[in-house]
């Protein structure tokens, strides 16, 4: 009777032990955040976009962001071809 029981139970393992796994982590899972609470993030453990876009948001707090600069003058201020900036300009 035991080698049939033990074989049995060598066959069906996988069938009866995921499930009680995921029911005992799913329970850990739940106490553990029962417990700890959420966490609040400090200023360290944000990521680089997260203070980029912070710092963007308090600079533009105090601008009026609809009055921006025209293309026309963006475009006066924009460097030469780096491909012809080494050679003459013929006269």
């Amino acid at each position: 009777m035991w080698p049939v029981l033990w074989a049995a139970l060598r066959t069906y393992a996988p069938y009866v032990t995921f499930p009680v796994a995921l029911v005992v982590g799913t329970v850990g899972y739940q106490l553990e955040w029962f417990i700890r609470g959420t966490p609040k993030q400090s200023r360290e453990e944000q990521s680089i976009s997260e203070k980029r876009e912070e710092r963007a948001l308090q600079e533009s707090a105090g601008r009026d962001l609809t009055q921006v600069t025209s293309l026309k003058e963006k475009l006066e201020f924009t460097p030469k071809a780096v491909l012809n900036r080494n050679r003459q300009e013929k006269s």
